[in-house]
Order: C-alpha cells, then sequence, then structure tokens
C-alpha cells in the first residue's frame, strides 16, 4: 500500500546557544549555576544560554535566554562556532560573542546563583564545563567584540 503522507523528518540533536560575554578590561561574564543534581552542570561557572525550545534556532534562543536569565537585551551578538557537550547533555552549542560593559551586580539574575566577571588568567581555578572552557579557548577573537 502506497501513502500519500511525506514522512515526519527525524528529530535532530538537541541544541542550545551561550554567549560569551566580554567588557571592555577583556574580562568574561560567567553564571555560577545552581546546584541542583536535575540540571546540566550543577554548581559549575558557565556562560549565560541555555537550550533551544522545540523549532527555536540557537540565534533566537540567545536572545530569548539573555533576556530571560539576566535582563541582558539589544546586545549585538556574533556567531562564532558550535561545539557539542559531549560530558554532560549531548547538546550542540552554539557560541555566540558580544561586548556588555554593565555591572554585573545589577542584573536581574532569574536562574543560578551568580553573575560575576572574570579576567582570563583567573579562569584556570574555576569549574567550567569543559565544553564551555574549549569554547572560551577556542574563540578568543570574541572576547574583544
Amino acid at each position: 500500500m502506497h501513502s500519500d503522507t511525506p514522512a515526519l523528518p527525524e528529530p535532530g540533536p538537541a541544541r542550545g546557544a551561550v554567549a560569551i560575554i566580554s567588557n571592555r578590561r577583556g574580562e568574561l561574564l560567567l553564571h555560577l549555576r545552581d546546584d541542583l543534581p536535575a540540571i546540566a552542570w550543577p554548581a559549575h561557572w558557565s556562560l549565560l544560554g541555555g537550550g533551544c525550545d522545540p523549532g527555536e534556532s540557537p540565534a533566537t534562543a540567545i536572545v530569548r535566554e539573555l533576556e530571560e536569565e539576566a535582563g541582558l537585551t539589544g546586545l549585538h551578538l556574533i556567531e562564532r562556532g558550535e561545539i557539542t557537550d559531549h560530558h554532560g547533555s549531548g547538546q550542540i552549542i552554539t557560541f555566540y560573542s558580544t561586548r556588555w560593559d554593565g555591572d554585573e551586580r545589577t542584573l536581574p539574575l532569574s536562574e543560578g546563583v551568580k553573575l560575576q566577571f572574570f579576567a582570563p588568567e583567573h579562569l584556570d581555578i574555576l569549574t567550567i564545563p569543559p565544553f564551555i572552557r574549549a569554547g572560551i579557548n577556542r574563540y578568543p577573537a570574541a572576547r574583544q567584540s
């Protein structure tokens, strides 16, 4: 029997997006994640961002996540590339970069414990997911955005 109904496309791998946000001093804005067993990378320092909603592009997701998590809007985001989180969620993560020179202590943090700018030379002592560390190291030009 022949069906005229087209097959639905197979769902692809889960996707997400994060932003490397630097300031004029070259520091990077990191987000201390909650220490909850149900989330990926609990109690780790990471970049702001998150997973794509169904049908949402990484470019749309990063704009939504920055606004939801920290009230950041109107940023000029530059796409840098992708890295897969092989040791955590398995998501393909698109990295973006931007510059923001505000005071992170004034941001309305809706998820996680805190936001803090760090000089690149201090990142080695922080607990950072491997794919996030790889993205920061792979896209150093992003820090000068």
